[in-house]
């Protein structure tokens, strides 16, 4: 097994990660696997995450691929009975369930006369069954996981961490609904800190800034390869001038879940931006 990066030892601790067939949460359970713990990846679809868990077996961890729908608490908690079975009860839980829907996004980033009654997709166009899709997957996706995993910490303690974002903190055009969805995340980890405070159960969340995944792939780079203007916009808004690598969480992560070296914190939403949050654009 590699050797994690800030030597946090989470042997004998079984860790369950949502969304783990993406590239940031799959990246997470491996790095929660090099740290001992025993990781349950959980997705829509098994491909993936059958994958991912294989390598991480190969590594030398522990791993199982476990198919569920973050929206269907039934089979939450048969995966959560099947996992106390076969791994033993949660400690950690990584809420990385989440996205946007194309339905929710508008063409422009500001409107312009004449763009309500354009063939272009305003503000006045957003379906609302998209908006609700989205509002849905990102707060009710990581409700009901809490709901059913929690429960499983309540004699022992526990950490759970969710997967807010930047736009939370500032809204990016084009995304309201997925904007506001994060910041309701971010507003829920704070209630939740509060809420579990009192049986051990600590709550935090990472806020990634840019990072480069198949989910915003096209809105980054044109099909040649070369970077979209929003790319331009983005790096240009960013001190570092990056994009972030998926490995770089991987502290935040691990510092967050280390009940030694952040015992006395909870309810934090923690930025990983290259100083995206910290410039005024001037």
């Amino acid at each position: 097994m590699m050797k994690n990066v800030l030597d946090t030892d989470l042997t004998g601790k079984v860790a369950v990660v949502t969304g783990a067939g993406g590239v940031l949460c799959s990246q997470m359970a491996k790095v929660l696997a090099r740290a001992g713990a025993k990781v349950a990846l959980l997705n829509r679809s098994e491909e993936a995450i059958n994958q991912y868990a294989a390598e991480i077996n190969a590594e030398g961890g522990i791993a199982r691929a476990y198919k569920a729908n973050v929206l269907d608490r039934a089979a939450l908690e048969a995966v959560a009975a099947q996992i106390l079975e076969e791994l033993g009860p949660c400690d950690i839980l990584v809420n990385g369930a989440g996205g946007n829907n194309h339905k929710a996004t508008t063409d422009k980033e500001y409107y312009e006369p004449g763009d309500v009654d354009a063939e272009t997709k305003s503000f006045f166009d957003l379906d609302e069954e998209g908006v609700n899709a989205v509002f849905t997957l990102n707060f009710s996706g990581t409700l009901l996981p809490t709901q059913v995993f929690a429960q499983q910490m309540l004699d022992r303690g526990g950490n759970i961490i969710n997967i807010s974002s930047m736009n939370a903190f500032t809204p990016l055009t084009k995304i309201p609904a997925y904007s506001g969805a994060k910041a309701a995340i971010s507003n829920f980890t704070q209630w939740l800190a509060v809420h579990f405070s009192k049986v051990g159960i600590r709550v935090n969340a990472i806020a990634p800034g840019f990072f480069s995944t198949k989910q915003n792939a096209k809105l980054l780079w044109n099909e040649d390869g070369t970077p979209t203007a929003r790319t331009k916009k983005i790096l240009a808004a960013t001190p570092m001038d990056r994009f972030g690598k998926t490995e770089e969480l991987d502290g935040a992560l691990l510092f967050l879940v280390n009940d030694q070296a952040a015992g006395f914190i909870t309810g934090v939403v923690l930025p990983v931006d290259g100083g995206f949050a910290a410039y005024s654009g001037v």
